[in-house]
Formats: C-alpha cells, sequence, structure tokens
C-alpha cells in the first residue's frame, strides 16, 4: 500500500487530501500514470510543471517506489 497526499490546487481539484493506494508500482510515474487513468479532475496529474515526493524528499517521476511509501503530489511554487 501507498499513501498519497495531494496539495495546494491539486487537493482542491480532487476533493481530497490523501488516500492508500494498492497495486504494483516499479515508480513514482507508474502511480501517477495509474491515477491519471481514472479521467476527469484527475487529469491535473498530468500537468507539466506537477513536482513530486517521496517519503518527504523531493524527486522526479522516474523514483523507485517500495510499498509503504508515501507519497506527495504538489503544483511547483511561484512568489511573487
Amino acid at each position: 500500500m501507498i499513501r498519497v497526499q495531494y496539495f495546494a490546487r491539486y487537493r482542491e481539484a480532487l476533493g481530497r487530501d490523501d488516500e492508500q493506494v494498492s497495486g504494483d508500482f516499479a515508480t513514482l510515474d507508474d502511480l501517477r500514470l495509474h491515477l491519471l487513468a481514472r479521467g476527469g479532475e484527475w487529469d491535473v496529474l498530468g500537468e507539466q510543471n506537477l513536482m513530486c515526493a517521496r517519503n518527504q524528499e523531493l524527486c522526479s517521476l522516474d523514483e523507485p517506489l517500495a510499498e509503504g511509501d508515501e507519497v506527495a503530489f504538489f503544483p511547483t511554487v511561484t512568489g511573487g
């Protein structure tokens, strides 16, 4: 089981803070593609500038995943 957390605009679009996802995901991108396949509001995770973390460490989408990992998706931070 992988714990997935959604932050900022993604949390608002998906209407949830987090969830538990089961499956065999070799990489973080495999998990993201699984979530994208849900369609509709899940398309927000297809954004090119999506940021992610594994076990509270920023990473890229090719980061390997293991059972029990915690994954976070969040949009890039902009400021002014």
